[in-house]
């Protein structure tokens, strides 16, 4: 009888459905034997759940979810700034202050934008806003674009530049499946806008912000040289995506997960199957694809065609972002957001040199 309670507890967790903190269905995957002290160097601790990581010369600017950006001078101590918006950080569940990217022309105009959850009238927004960074603080300047359906959790919240010099935002479905295909609604998309909130002429629908739909929860964009987009999103309880990403593309949420296909919706260039990583931030870098994970609890990479999946580090729990800078690659751990299990030095921003 102990043996069929324990067969049944067993089988209820592994139908759970997994979210950025869910069960690791995962098999024990051994770590790069090069994972050396020599090339993974601490540079930061005490972050409070950080979400993305900028830069501008040699200061990194750290997003948190409660509302804050953490500003990183090498040598130097952290200094917590606050983000002053018009309409209030809400970090509940997933969200709060997510994506923050440095407007092109920083050094100069001080500008960024970033991407935080609201409330408004007892419903859950996400909203991208214009920043501008002065005396220490980041102070909203203009809304470009509000009333991204958002709840608990599944809000997406990556925001990068392209290489169009336009605006990219990932949206999660809201935990409201049917708007990931509903082309009417911001949720469970791309979207791409320029720097003032307009729709580029060229988006594939006129008048509509819409790049790609069908997806559940995107967290990652990254670029190849070549231009090619590649985004990476959180499947149910497994089937983690990495996608190409092309303009007016469907790419199947909820109607086809993993291998399943149907006519008009695209394939993953890459999906974990059985496994689940709760991938996040995704980066491009030396014709392969790094991408961030948190469920599998460490940073993997893969080559542009989806194949090849190895394990760069897993020796730090959680991982949120990663970037490059400086033919370095920095990443920051995500194990104080409540679903990991930190240690006094969490969070961490940690620079790795290939």
């Amino acid at each position: 009888m102990k043996n069929l309670v324990w067969i049944l507890i067993l089988l209820v967790v592994a139908c759970q459905e997994t979210e950025e903190g869910g069960p690791n269905l995962q098999p024990e995957e051994e770590g790069n034997e090069s994972d050396s002290q020599e090339e993974f160097t601490e540079l930061t601790t005490s972050l409070e759940s950080p979400w993305d990581i900028e830069n501008s010369g040699d200061t990194i600017f750290i997003s948190e979810r409660e509302g804050t950006i953490a500003r990183i001078e090498e040598g130097e101590d952290l200094e917590r700034e606050p983000v002053e918006t018009e309409k209030n950080i809400t970090q509940i569940g997933e969200g709060g202050l997510l994506g923050l990217k440095l407007h092109p022309g920083f050094a100069t105009n001080q500008h960024a934008f970033g991407y935080h959850t609201y409330e408004e009238e007892g419903e859950v927004y996400n909203r991208l806003i214009k920043l501008e960074y002065k005396d220490g603080q980041w102070l909203e300047i203009e809304a470009l674009l509000e009333k991204i359906p958002g709840n608990n959790y599944h809000n997406g919240g990556r925001v990068e530049i392209g290489p169009d010099k336009l605006i990219y935002i990932t949206t999660g479905d809201a935990q409201n499946e049917s708007l990931a295909q509903n082309k009417e609604s911001l949720a469970g998309k791309i979207l791409r806008l320029d720097f003032n909130g307009d729709i580029p002429e060229d988006n594939p629908n006129q008048n509509s912000y819409v790049y790609s739909y069908g997806h559940r929860n995107p967290q990652g964009l990254g670029w190849s040289e070549q231009g090619e987009l590649f985004a990476s999103e959180h499947g149910p309880s497994n089937h983690d995506e990495i996608n190409k990403i092309e303009p007016d593309q469907n790419y199947g949420w909820p109607i086809i997960v993993g291998e399943e296909s149907s006519e008009g919706m695209q394939e993953p260039l890459f999906q974990t199957g059985n496994d689940t990583w709760a991938p996040s931030g995704l980066l491009v870098y030396d014709d392969h694809l790094y991408v961030a994970t948190l469920t599998g609890q460490s940073i993997r990479t893969l080559d542009q065609l989806g194949e090849n999946p190895q394990v760069v580090t897993d020796q730090y729990g959680r991982v949120r972002d990663v970037e490059t800078i400086d033919e370095s690659i920095y990443f920051i751990t995500n194990n104080t957001d409540g679903r990991g299990n930190p240690d006094s030095k969490d969070d961490r921003l940690i620079r790795y040199k290939p």
